[in-house]
């Protein structure tokens, strides 16, 4: 199926979770999404357990992530 008006689409989560990481780190991740996944303890493991079964915040996630690449001109 293909959705031209979703630029996350094809992009895997572990992707998404793993850029940001690399980019910001845990603590200002932690800072800016209040989820305890960022901020106890934080792994890419566990961030991706708790953000598949809790669709609020990987949301946040996501739209934290379309601001990344806006930043980064690539949206």
């Amino acid at each position: 199926m293909s959705q031209p008006n979703n630029p996350l689409h094809g992009i895997k989560l572990e992707k998404i979770v793993t850029d940001l990481q690399a980019h910001y780190g845990w603590e200002y991740m932690g800072y800016n999404i209040k989820i305890k996944c960022f901020t106890d303890n934080p792994s890419v493991k566990s961030s991706l357990k708790f953000l598949r079964r809790t669709p609020w915040a990987r949301k946040k996630v996501e739209d934290f992530y379309l601001n990344y690449l806006k930043q980064k001109g690539e949206y």
